[in-house]
């Protein structure tokens, strides 16, 4: 199931769709007209950028520029802050999210967000973790709980295509594959973690309206895409948009990313 050539694919088709959110020409409301907030979605980190890989050099500076310049909340924080008819500039306004459960995440993340006091929401797809090479163990994720800083939501059970799923299969089998891709996720990571998983990140961004029925039915309150602008107070709650940070979001640009979104404090560097 996790042979090079089947994740190679899903790299490139990721690449590929993110690509395309990327040239999103939503632009975001001005901070002020509606409650805003910049969702940070990351996936992999290491020494030197590859893909979706954000070098360890760009992260630093980039926590670095968070922690000097905006408030961080855990991502229920954040949402909840969103939503409410009297946020205020008080409420943090930034979240970090990282998908698909990379083992860079336990090594090169980890070891900084705890330096920071960062919360940090990790979306993982289970059936790769303690089984792909390039994936986290359950015990690194244990731990990462335990820490009180990461908390673990859904990413479904392993990271479907939908749109291709849909295609080859009868309805009522794709019915009953994206009830078992949303649930079977839900029980296990609550299973493994012991709290309770509330937050789905659909794979590749892909959501309709019929699976985010199926996510209600679920469980799910929120769920988040790849759209790659702000999130606004009133965004679909089960499709609510993501910032993609990549490592060219250098100072300049990570800066002018976020403050599209929140309020920014301290001076420039």
């Amino acid at each position: 199931m996790f042979r090079n050539s089947r994740m190679t694919a899903r790299v490139l088709l990721h690449l590929v769709v993110c690509a395309a959110l990327l040239t999103d020409s939503l632009a975001a409301a001005p901070v002020g007209e509606q409650p805003s907030a910049a969702i940070l979605v990351y996936h992999r980190f290491g020494p030197s950028a590859a893909s979706t890989t954000v070098s360890d050099a760009v992260l630093d500076a980039q926590l670095n520029w968070l922690a000097a310049h905006v408030k961080i909340g855990t991502l229920h924080a954040v949402i909840k802050g969103l939503r409410s008819p009297d946020a205020t500039a008080e409420r943090p306004c930034v979240a970090i999210t990282v998908d698909d459960g990379h083992r860079s995440v336990y090594t090169d993340l980890f070891p900084r967000i705890r330096r920071y006091g960062f919360p940090v929401t990790l979306f993982i797809y289970p059936s790769a973790i303690s089984n792909a090479s390039y994936a986290l163990t359950w015990q690194q994720v244990e731990d990462m709980v335990s820490s009180g800083l990461v908390d673990v939501q859904s990413h479904t059970y392993w990271h479907p295509n939908f749109h291709r799923e849909k295609a080859h299969r009868t309805p009522a089998d794709y019915e009953r594959f994206v009830a078992v891709q949303l649930s079977r996720s839900k029980q296990v990571i609550e299973s493994r973690t012991g709290r309770p998983v509330d937050m789905l990140a659909w794979p590749f961004g892909i959501v309709d309206d019929d699976l985010e029925a199926d996510a209600r039915h679920a469980g799910y309150a929120f769920g988040f895409t790849l759209g790659n602008r702000t999130a606004l107070a009133n965004n679909d709650p089960l499709a609510l948009p993501r910032l993609w940070i990549s490592d060219s979001d250098r100072t300049k640009s990570f800066a002018a990313k976020i403050g599209a979104a929140c309020p920014v404090h301290g001076e420039e560097k």
